[in-house]
């Protein structure tokens, strides 16, 4: 399903009005000089290298990219909280259950900042300062609603769950972080 959701994504880039340029050179290289603009810029290039020639120079269809992976990993991290939900009890059920609330409010908070991002496109004047406003509250809601996820694990004592979705939803953490600071630079090049 994530899989189509890409796939889906990344046609509809190749369809898009393509913006001109100001994170770097061409291709890969300007994917690294993006995501240089990023707290985690390896984890950026690595997970957006492949799809180089797909954003061709458009810091929106960067961020649209970055957003969607980000959407990709919080949908994998609410899975594997749903699966650690069925053997749990206690404080740990508790936990499981406002993180899996808190990832699928991420989820909608990415999904509502990628929607903005593909209106960028059709967007003039105040829209577009409105747009990317938007996608910013939205992006930075949803990266609240994933530290929310973690700190509700404080209670819990040391555990394999609270380790496996500390580790889990700290690297969506840091897809979303990545995501957001590619959504801010959004405000230099427009």
């Amino acid at each position: 399903m994530a899989a189509r959701k890409l796939a889906f994504f990344l046609l509809s880039l190749a369809a898009a009005t393509v913006a001109p340029a100001s994170c770097g050179g061409n291709s890969t290289e300007f994917i690294r000089t993006c995501c240089g603009a990023t707290r985690y810029p390896r984890l950026c290039f690595n997970s957006m290298a492949g799809y180089a020639s797909t954003v061709q120079g458009s810091p929106v269809q960067v961020a649209q990219l970055a957003t969607n992976l980000t959407l990709d990993r919080i949908g994998g991290a609410a899975l594997q909280v749903a699966v650690l939900r069925r053997g749990a009890s206690g404080r740990e059920a508790a936990a499981l259950s406002d993180c899996s609330e808190a990832l699928a409010d991420a989820a909608d908070q990415a999904r509502r900042t990628a929607a903005e991002l593909a209106g960028l496109a059709a967007a003039v004047g105040p829209e577009v300062t409105w747009r990317v406003s938007n996608a910013q509250t939205w992006m930075s809601a949803a990266l609240t609603n994933e530290e929310t996820c973690t700190d509700g694990f404080d209670g819990v004592g040391p555990c394999p769950i609270k380790a496996e979705v500390c580790r889990r939803v700290g690297r969506v953490k840091h897809f979303t972080s990545n995501a957001l600071a590619l959504v801010n630079n959004l405000v230099a090049t427009r």
